[in-house]
């Protein structure tokens, strides 16, 4: 019986997608018993997604592959959820042309069916494909719909969209003041869900939009203070303290500034994807940090 069924969503822990990976297939036989076709069908874009998040995006596909069979008219979550799933394999794996269609389709059918969680999480890969200022749009029509929406699924994405628009228009169009706008409201969402992670990263992207407007004082404030959090709860990813060396070298400081960014390179030169991403950002720790060559 479909009510026996767990919640596909709670199942998911995006830091661990191979745990979930897991959880998913365990869960198949179950659900093949069921005889539940539609469940059957939205888990198996689940787990789709499980795989292409671990850049297995051949074995993704042919998980996609195998679900298109079970799709009939009447599966309008199951029809949308493959979209989104087979769009987001092929955006993973660099083909954004192909991605762009089958997004732009999901958003259609979600709209049109009043499936809201899904129509936002559809416009936010909209927003990812599209150049910044086409992002822009599609992440305010998505932000709209996340709030007016009853849907807790739909209102959990204000905190994410807020955060998406703030850093573009950070990082793609240097508007720092509306940045900001968008990283307090992200704030603010991230308070009322409660999360003090998600809190705390919330209150970084703040701080370092205070560097970006000279705000330095403000910006060290909060810095500081994740700090003395960082350390109580084990230690920061290197992020915390990559700040606090570019706020005290802006300080002229760089004696004090020097063993952050040591402490920033450490941490981040073990994170692939940021060495691929942020070369450049990982150089400057390197140098000012005065580092060795690591063996």
């Amino acid at each position: 019986m479909t009510h026996t069924l767990p919640d596909i969503d709670s199942l998911w822990d995006f830091s661990n997608p191979a745990s979930t990976e897991k959880k998913f297939r365990e869960l198949l036989p179950v659900v093949e018993r069921s005889r539940d076709e539609e469940y059957h069908a939205e888990l198996l874009t689940q787990l789709a997604r499980s795989q292409g998040l671990q850049r297995q995006f051949d074995l993704a596909h042919a998980t996609l592959d195998r679900l298109e069979p079970l799709l009939v008219p009447d599966m309008a979550r199951a029809q949308i959820r493959y979209l989104l799933e087979r769009g987001r394999v092929f955006n993973s794996s660099r083909h954004k042309e192909q991605a762009r269609p089958l997004f732009l389709k999901a958003a259609t059918l979600a709209e049109a069916t009043s499936e809201y969680a899904l129509y936002v999480d559809a416009l936010h890969m909209l927003a990812i494909v599209d150049p910044p200022e086409r992002a822009i749009d599609w992440n305010l029509t998505a932000l709209g719909a996340a709030e007016k929406s009853a849907d807790p699924k739909a209102r959990q994405w204000r905190a994410p969209l807020c955060n998406n628009i703030g850093w573009t228009y950070h990082d793609d169009l240097e508007d720092y003041p509306r940045a900001l706008v968008m990283f307090e409201k992200a704030l603010a969402a991230r308070r009322e869900q409660g999360d003090p992670v998600a809190i705390n990263i919330a209150r970084w992207c703040v701080g370092r939009c205070y560097r970006s407007l000279g705000r330095l004082d403000e910006a060290l404030a909060i810095q500081r203070d994740l700090e003395v959090l960082d350390k109580n709860t084990g230690g920061s990813d290197g992020f915390v303290d990559e700040e606090l060396a570019e706020l005290l070298t802006l300080q002229g400081k760089p004696d004090e500034a020097r063993p952050y960014f040591a402490a920033a390179y450490s941490k981040l030169s073990k994170d692939e994807w940021f060495k691929k991403a942020e070369p450049a950002r990982l150089e400057r720790m390197k140098t000012l940090g005065n580092v060795g060559e690591i063996l």
